[in-house]
């Protein structure tokens, strides 16, 4: 498995820094964040970035011939919100969410990333898969995107212990990623991710590798962070309840090539808890609209066809 790094990467002046956000999974007495009431939201008009995708197409070249992982994507996502993506695996999720951050390109179409005020937008990516630097404390960590951008010791260290608050961790700002749970390490991935203040923040499947209780509670605790800071947010996961959770829309792929097959917006108020979204009457309905999709798709891209291995 290559080594977790974080790195600085420029598409079209759009800054990205990438936090990966996986660990061997510990247990520990301090993975539930105190449950805290979401704030109200502070944001202005052009607070987040705006995307807007035009006939977006990726088609890859292999040995054996070209590859299309999607085709013809036309998705609009506004300043401050939180859009969630689900499809079959293997129909382009990841390559989208690449290609916003600007670590891939379109071969097809035209994608922009943009800021009302006609700023270059930053973005900060988190990936699923292996995370913090092994020999950094939580809170080097998260200062480490500071460093980077030359912010002075004394100053990031300091903006680091703030975000480590906003997440729950101020006092295992010292440990170890090797000392903390899985749910711990996440969180200060989050709070890495965080640290320069990116307009857009992607993420790519954070929670896949959590047990379900911990996934709840840092659904939670993102929904609270996002309420506090009003980042745009593009999301994706293979979990239709974790996409009515934390959506104001979510988009619905396609098996491969993937293309968008439905965009549902989702009326739920905000602040959301976990458990009163999914008490709402509602809620069966959305996630039976989204199932219905998602099944023809899965079955149409041959996942359960008979005699397959």
């Amino acid at each position: 498995m290559p080594s977790p790094y974080s790195m600085v990467n420029k598409r079209i002046n759009t800054p990205t820094v990438m936090a990966y956000v996986k660990g061997t999974s510990q247990s520990s007495a301090h993975d539930s964040p105190p449950r805290q009431p979401a704030l109200v939201k502070s944001r202005t008009v052009d607070s987040g970035a705006r995307v807007v995708a035009r006939n977006v197409g990726r088609r890859f070249t292999t040995a054996s011939g070209s590859v299309d992982a999607c085709v013809d994507i036309d998705l609009t996502v506004e300043p401050g919100s939180f859009c969630v993506v689900v499809g079959p695996s293997g129909c382009g999720k990841s390559t989208l969410l690449r290609m916003v951050a600007g670590l891939d390109h379109p071969t097809t179409g035209t994608l922009d990333v943009s800021r009302l005020d006609g700023r270059a937008p930053t973005n900060a990516m988190v990936f699923h898969g292996r995370t913090l630097f092994p020999w950094l404390t939580l809170q080097q960590n998260v200062a480490y995107g500071l460093k980077l951008s030359g912010m002075d010791r004394n100053a990031r260290l300091a903006r680091a212990r703030e975000l480590l608050g906003m997440v729950g961790l101020v006092d295992f700002q010292r440990a170890w990623p090797h000392q903390v749970s899985e749910g711990m390490r996440q969180r200060t991935s989050i709070a890495r991710a965080l640290a320069v203040n990116p307009d857009l923040l992607l993420m790519d499947e954070p929670f896949g590798a959590l047990d379900e209780q911990i996934r709840y509670l840092l659904q939670e605790e993102l929904l609270r962070i996002w309420e506090r800071t009003g980042k745009t947010v593009i999301f994706v996961t293979h979990s239709i309840d974790e996409a009515l959770i934390l959506a104001d829309k979510i988009v619905v792929m396609s098996a491969h090539p993937g293309t968008i097959r439905e965009v549902i917006d989702v009326p739920f108020p905000r602040p959301r808890f976990m458990t009163e979204v999914r008490s709402d009457p509602a809620f069966a309905d959305l996630f039976t609209t989204a199932w219905s999709i998602l099944r023809e798709e899965v079955e149409t891209g041959g996942a359960f066809t008979e005699g397959t291995a």
